[in-house]
């Protein structure tokens, strides 16, 4: 997998991806778009729901929405690493059980979110859900 990040003026940077998609991120406390810290939260958020409506798609579930809240805390000293993110996962769906959705999201923390994971060497991170009827 390769990349590319262009400073474009003051703490404004374009990154490309090898696929050619471009994301403005901003070092100015996110002012014309968001911080790296922002993306690599956003970036866990969304590898692991894409597990779990994959996981869930696959169990034949009918899903209707999928959200992810996530929280964090970071150290107040420099490096501001994380030291703690939540994902809260929202899911709709029709006929869809509580066992099914809490499976989904464990497959994703322990096996499959490749974002997770790796920040789990490092951050303490924990999940909860909720399961609403379409």
């Amino acid at each position: 997998m390769e990349a590319k990040v262009t400073w474009t003026n003051g703490l404004r940077f374009v990154a490309e991806s090898a696929s050619g998609h471009q994301v403005v991120m901003d070092g100015n406390r996110g002012e014309t778009g968001p911080s790296p810290m922002e993306m690599v939260l956003m970036s866990a958020g969304t590898c692991s729901a894409i597990d779990v409506v994959s996981i869930l798609e696959k169990g034949r579930y009918e899903i209707t929405g999928c959200e992810v809240r996530l929280t964090s805390t970071r150290r107040e000293e420099a490096p501001r690493l994380f030291t703690h993110i939540n994902l809260h996962f929202i899911v709709t769906g029709r006929a869809l059980t509580e066992k099914a959705v809490e499976r989904a999201v464990t497959l994703s923390a322990e096996k499959y979110c490749s974002v997770a994971l790796m920040l789990g060497n490092a951050v303490e991170i924990t999940h909860s859900h909720e399961v609403l009827a379409a």
